[in-house]
């Protein structure tokens, strides 16, 4: 499932793309149709993201709200739009660019009121400006669940997925499986501190490098990790490798639900 850097990099990009246009608005698929026909021909006036939650705003009254899920992308093109093949849920299209929607969780039409109620679900999201992590810490500090479990809980803390939770906690020295009540408020303060920073390079890279200088191949005379999802890390699918600060072998299990990794000697 893509992180939140990645949605809101589909915001700007969006907004980049078809801000301030009337945009042809369809739904090849069928299910969004009724919705895409009230805004076919509307201009796009904003773009939004929180956390894994995407919403493209159309006047003061229409919001679509996109949750990519597990296969959910968007697919982009330039130049008029081609006859649609496949499942696309959902087009947008202005005289030189298109962009079609596969394959999401949710595709649906709000109002500004049912925008606020998605947000107020989540958790604060590292990556806008306006948002701190107190929220986080207060149900962070009282909680038995292990910090491993919480930082992936949306409605603890939004926009992070498996590959930024391995990472910082890695990077902080913090073992996974600490209940969230065992850290003190500095511990917690070194991890949003540290998300804000990698994440919005996310954004800006569109790939998750998580390594400090001189621990990248360069520094280390390493070769560069292949990974389908690309990027340099400490520890995320590198079970069995060699730790790059201390050299001991990269553990993995399961977590609730997801594979967690880290080193044990690191992260003690």
């Amino acid at each position: 499932m893509p992180e939140g850097h990645t949605i809101h990099r589909l915001a700007a990009e969006y907004h980049r793309v078809f801000g301030g246009q009337a945009v042809a608005v369809s739904s090849p698929q069928g299910p969004f149709a009724q919705a895409a026909a009230q805004l076919d021909g509307r201009e796009l006036t904003a773009t939004d993201a929180k956390g894994k939650h995407l919403f493209l705003g159309f006047g003061e009254t229409r919001w679509i709200h996109i949750h990519l899920g597990l296969y959910g992308k968007v697919f982009w093109g330039h130049g008029p739009a081609p006859e649609p093949v496949g499942q696309v849920r959902l087009r947008i299209a202005s005289e030189d660019a298109h962009a079609d929607l596969r394959g999401p969780t949710t595709c649906q039409l709000i109002t500004p009121g049912e925008k606020l109620e998605v947000e107020a679900r989540l958790g604060p999201d590292p990556l806008r400006a306006e948002e701190n992590g107190d929220a986080a810490w207060k149900r962070i500090s009282g909680s038995r669940t292990t910090i491993a479990a919480l930082l992936m809980d949306q409605k603890v803390l939004s926009g992070v997925g498996n590959v930024y939770r391995a990472e910082v906690l890695f990077r902080q020295g913090v073992d996974p499986h600490r209940e969230g009540r065992s850290l003190d408020r500095a511990e917690w303060d070194g991890i949003w501190g540290d998300l804000r920073p990698l994440m919005r390079e996310g954004v800006r890279n569109n790939r998750i490098d998580t390594v400090r200088p001189e621990h990248t191949p360069e520094a280390m005379g390493r070769p560069p990790r292949v990974d389908d999802h690309g990027g340099e890390v400490y520890v995320y699918r590198r079970t069995g490798q060699p730790c790059l600060v201390c050299g001991t072998e990269v553990r993995t299990e399961a977590h609730a639900a997801r594979n967690l990794f880290w080193c044990p000697r690191c992260q003690a």
